[in-house]
């Protein structure tokens, strides 16, 4: 069962749960409790494959899933045909005791893949088990690379239309164009003169906002999200943690038991929360390290337990870090804080009205037992896709960089030793502008465009060009929408005709 992170919200099944997305009146919802991995469980895992990994995991989780349901859903989002590599999200040598976790096989070159082309196969069946009858309209908002992804994930799926809003100007011309060129006849992009917290926040707000929520029910319109606010997006994730350090127990690279720290490239805070949620099932995990670009708003949280939005926003070279506010935040807080929804409504209560709350003592010192906060800044991921490149013969992406980065800094902050593996959240094709700067020098894209760079970026790094990349220049573009960031619900009413 599951509840809700400002105690808002009676009990509800998994399937309504995902359904709903998030709790209709604020808060997020969570299980009741963490179901626990047993070691003798854990270990006997060990050499599985990706899908009975995952069968595993997802069955704790979905309680009104039949097992038979949970194996077809995971048959069909993790197949050759969705995922360029048997292994789904492979773990890679770098150097000895570094290990990148690649998690951007999928078909549209990013992490988010991994959760969202199943999670809509999770939403499907929880739509025929509440017995709805209405329309699912799931809205998204992106700093990049979810909003792809969900769009390829919920495109064409019945009873669902998706409408995805991501910052105008403010994603590569890849990612654009991986949004604006997705066919499918319940696909919708709309492009925000804003940052991706400008999208954030008008569709918490349109989620939140009762009576616009009622007028679609009566016009037969539901709301869901593919963000990591719905448990449907985040549980997928929780698996490739116990994946990745049980391929490298099969290895031999690491003795069963032993423990390991993950570094995660984070924004939203989702991916790094699905690994806490790992360590409290019972992986052996040490540190969570927390990687941070010039929007250092988490590294700073956790170094001082005050979380302030009150500051400049940077665009960066890692788009998809590029956020202020971690929505997936509040669920760490209140797994970390004893579980008190009050304090949690008062802490989210302040971001919104002042922006800025401070934790107490105690959820401090239980955030500081599990996770480690650093950042990079845009010089330093350049360099170290450079010095990565040369030294170590592997083709980085800027938010991978600034995992690197942070763990080297971790490294020589906290001296641990610890076998360490770094999330390798996007394709460094998605990022080519980016990364054959760092390899080749400013001088040598100059002029050039991005689409002439991935062919430059393929024959200097040995790599094939991802193939959800290939040819989207020549694709055309199906979506034009363009609006201010207080024309969003606009846009929603415009869209469905209501």
């Amino acid at each position: 069962m599951y509840i809700s992170t400002r105690d808002n919200w009676h009990e509800i099944s998994a399937s309504h749960a995902i359904k709903l997305g998030m709790v209709p009146q604020g808060g997020l919802f969570v299980p009741t409790s963490i179901p626990a991995v047993p070691q003798d469980k854990l270990k006997d895992m060990v050499g599985a494959s990706y899908q009975a990994i995952a069968q595993a995991i997802l069955e704790l989780y979905l309680d009104d899933y039949f097992s038979d349901e949970i194996q077809a859903i995971i048959g069909q989002a993790y197949n050759s045909n969705s995922f360029g590599t048997g292994a789904i999200t492979p773990v890679v040598p770098l150097e000895e005791g570094l290990h990148i976790l690649e998690l951007w096989h999928g078909p549209t070159a990013a992490f988010k893949d991994v959760a969202l082309q199943l999670m809509p196969h999770l939403l499907s069946r929880a739509i025929q088990k509440v017995g709805s009858t209405k329309e699912t309209v799931i809205l998204v908002a992106t700093s990049g690379d979810t909003g792809k992804a969900a769009l390829e994930g919920f495109k064409d799926v019945p009873g669902t239309r998706i409408i995805v809003f991501y910052p105008y100007q403010g994603v590569s011309r890849i990612q654009e164009l991986q949004m604006t060129t997705t066919t499918g006849n319940n696909t919708h992009v709309v492009g925000v003169k804003g940052n991706f917290d400008d999208c954030q926040t008008a569709v918490k707000a349109i989620f939140g906002n009762e009576e616009f929520v009622s007028e679609l029910g009566n016009k037969g319109y539901e709301l869901s999200s593919a963000n990591s606010i719905n448990w449907g997006r985040l549980l997928p994730q929780i698996v490739y943690y116990f994946s990745a350090y049980l391929q490298l127990v099969n290895q031999g690279r690491l003795a069963f038991g032993d423990r390991i720290n993950f570094v995660v490239p984070t924004g939203n805070f989702g991916n790094i929360l699905a690994g806490w949620y790992a360590s409290q099932m019972g992986l052996p995990v040490n540190k969570l390290i927390c990687a941070s670009n010039e929007n250092k708003v988490l590294t700073d949280f956790f170094n001082t337990g005050i979380y302030d939005r009150r500051r400049s926003f940077k665009a960066t070279i890692s788009p998809s870090m590029d956020i202020l506010i971690s929505s997936n935040l509040e669920r760490f807080l209140y797994e970390t804080n004893g579980r008190n929804g009050q304090a949690i409504r008062d802490w989210m209560k302040l971001l919104q009205d002042e922006g800025v709350f401070e934790v107490d003592g105690n959820t401090k010192k239980a955030m500081e037992a599990i996770i480690w906060g650093g950042f990079a800044t845009e010089e330093e991921t350049l360099a170290t896709i450079k010095h990565v490149f040369r030294e170590k013969g592997y083709t980085l992406d800027p938010h991978t960089a600034v995992g690197i980065k942070v763990y080297d800094d971790y490294v020589k902050t906290s001296g641990d030793k610890t076998l360490t593996v770094v999330g390798a959240t996007a394709s460094p094709f998605k990022f080519n502008a980016s990364v054959l700067q760092a390899i080749a020098g400013e001088e040598a894209v100059k002029g050039m465009d991005e689409f002439a760079m991935l062919n430059e970026l393929a024959e200097l790094s040995g790599l094939p060009i991802h193939p959800g990349l290939l040819d989207l220049e020549q694709k055309p573009v199906c979506h034009h929408r363009i609006c201010t960031k207080d024309q969003v619900q606009f846009q929603v009413e415009d869209i469905l005709g209501v």
